[in-house]
């Protein structure tokens, strides 16, 4: 264990956000999404499990060490419920209220259709995938900058 780092992080998760840059996409998603299909697809190549925690959880300790995209609209990206692109699911707010935490701000969020959201998260850089029973948790947080002191 390493001080000031939630213990929920594996190794493997905290080596995949500090090789993510600038503007690259993270993928954390319920275990209903075909994370083991799309994640061949991504920059890492693999699936990463967090098992144990639902998305707000897994969300609120990744956010403790990335930091989302300001040079965006909407640096976090929702799947729409089928059928119904408008409707809405207690999971959205839970996930807003943990992003809006995190940040200090109100931070924007888009939705995307089933299959476009499938697109994106093959661009992606990497997926976790908790343990939530869904349906409906997955999101796509874009990487934003820290702006760090000179070496």
């Amino acid at each position: 264990m390493l001080k000031g780092i939630d213990q929920r992080l594996s190794a493997e998760i905290v080596h995949v956000l500090m090789l993510m840059g600038h503007g690259d996409d993270l993928v954390i998603c319920d275990v209903n999404h075909p994370a083991a299909t799309i994640a061949a697809e991504t920059t890492y190549g693999r699936l990463v499990d967090m098992p144990g925690c639902d998305i707000p959880t897994a969300a609120r300790a990744i956010l403790t060490l990335m930091p989302l995209d300001t040079f965006v609209d909407a640096p976090i990206t929702r799947m729409q419920v089928v059928g119904d692109p408008t409707a809405d699911r207690p999971i959205f707010a839970r996930m807003q209220a943990v992003a809006d935490s995190a940040e200090g701000r109100p931070v924007p969020m888009q939705s995307l259709d089933r299959f476009a959201f499938y697109e994106a998260a093959k661009r992606a850089f990497a997926i976790i995938r908790t343990a939530d029973s869904g349906p409906y948790g997955c999101f796509i947080l874009k990487k934003g900058v820290i702006d760090l002191p000179e070496l």
